[in-house]
């Protein structure tokens, strides 16, 4: 795990705890330290402050993602208004927590993006997800998707042939626990089929449950 903190004390705190669940902690206090480590690899979970010394924590992730980082990151910050949490998951972070936190609900969130890194390779007839580089392909060749329009589809193919309801896509792609009250599934999900090309049809829509990818499927 790596824990990119200005704050002294609050990163000693989050090392000590982390160590005291069995987590390998590394600390970096600036932004490009912590962005040199993260491009570096062989990190399972990124815990991000907004508020950094020599950049935000937005740009990082943004840089992040366009270098091809995949690595889920949990972003911590004391910003709780609405457009700020949506700001901070539009820049590719994968979850948001607001200062002051409870030990407790950070480890719970920490465990979940684990847990979601460990499954990084999906496989559903000839289609493969790659999530740890960040790589799709169907039949072979690669298909280009955003961070988003990737998450829909493994988030589909991780329940092969079972329906995913908008709510869980939301939390699971968004890491949204409310309905922001926009298209935002409906218009990424139009993207997605469109890239697919034929295979789109193995998308279905699933009235009043959600989507679902038919794993009897064939182009």
């Amino acid at each position: 795990m790596l824990i990119v903190e200005d704050d002294p004390r609050l990163g000693a705190s989050l090392v000590r705890v982390m160590r005291g669940e069995n987590h390998a902690v590394e600390l970096c206090p600036t932004g490009a330290a912590g962005a040199e480590r993260a491009r570096a690899g062989g990190v399972d979970v990124i815990v991000l402050d907004w508020m950094l010394p020599d950049t935000d924590g937005l740009a990082l992730c943004e840089g992040l993602r366009k270098a091809g980082c995949s690595t889920p990151i949990l972003m911590l910050t004391v910003k709780s208004d609405v457009s700020d949490r949506v700001a901070g998951l539009r820049s590719g972070a994968d979850d948001y927590l607001c200062k002051p936190f409870e030990v407790e609900e950070l480890l719970a969130r920490i465990d979940a993006l684990a847990r979601r890194s460990l499954q990084k390779v999906l496989s559903v007839g000839e289609l493969m997800i790659d999530r740890g580089k960040g790589r799709v392909t169907l039949r072979g060749a690669k298909v280009d998707l955003t961070t988003r329009e990737g998450g829909l589809l493994a988030c589909l193919a991780a329940r092969a042939g079972e329906p995913v309801s908008r709510a869980e896509l939301l939390a699971e792609v968004w890491s949204l626990s409310f309905d922001p009250g926009t298209t935002v599934v409906e218009v990424h999900m139009c993207r997605l089929r469109e890239k697919l090309g034929a295979y789109a049809s193995a998308i279905e829509t699933v009235r009043g449950r959600g989507y679902r990818l038919n794993t009897d499927f064939k182009l």
